[in-house]
C-alpha cells in the first residue's frame, strides 16, 4: 500500500478502536442496567460483548501499529438514552452493531486488492458483527412476542 492508502486505513482503524471501546462501555452499562426475569442471562451476554468489544479493539489496535500507526486512546460517542427496559437495550445493541458492520465494512473497500490479510481481518470482523445482529435480533423477536 502507498502512504496515502497506508494512513487511510489507519485513521479507518482508529475509528473502529474508537467504536469498539465505546462498545465495552455502552455493553458494562447495560449489564449493570438490565433488570427482571431474564437479568441473569442477559447481564452475562452484555459482560461477553463488553469482553469481545474489547479484543476487537485490541486486533485493530495491532494492526495500527503493524502499520507504523499511531493507535487511538479515544473513544466514541455514546448517547445515554435512559431507556433501560430489556427491549430497549436489546434495540440499541442492534443499532451499534450495525454501525459496527458499516465501519468494517468501509475498511474493507479501503483495502480490497491493496491487503489481503486486512482485507480478511475486515472480512472475519463483519462475520462476527452480522453473527452477533442476527443472535440480538432472535432475543427481540421472544421479547416481542411476550
Amino acid at each position: 500500500m502507498d502512504k496515502n492508502k497506508t494512513n487511510e486505513v489507519i485513521e479507518i482503524l482508529n475509528k473502529i478502536m474508537e467504536y469498539e471501546l465505546s462498545g465495552v462501555v455502552r455493553y458494562t452499562h447495560y449489564a449493570l442496567m438490565i433488570t427482571g426475569r431474564d437479568r441473569i442471562s442477559l447481564a452475562q451476554f452484555f459482560k461477553d460483548q463488553a469482553s469481545e468489544s474489547l479484543l476487537h479493539a485490541q486486533e485493530a489496535g495491532e494492526i495500527v501499529t503493524g502499520l507504523e500507526g499511531h493507535p487511538s486512546v479515544k473513544i466514541s460517542i455514546i448517547e445515554e438514552s435512559n431507556n433501560h427496559s430489556t427491549i430497549d437495550l436489546l434495540n440499541e445493541s442492534s443499532n451499534h452493531e450495525k454501525e459496527a458492520v458499516a465501519l468494517y465494512k468501509l475498511l474493507l473497500d479501503i483495502v480490497k486488492d491493496e491487503s489481503i490479510y486486512i482485507e480478511e481481518y475486515a472480512r472475519g470482523m463483519i462475520k462476527a458483527e452480522e453473527m452477533h445482529a442476527i443472535e440480538v435480533t432472535k432475543m427481540l423477536k421472544d421479547f416481542a412476542e411476550s
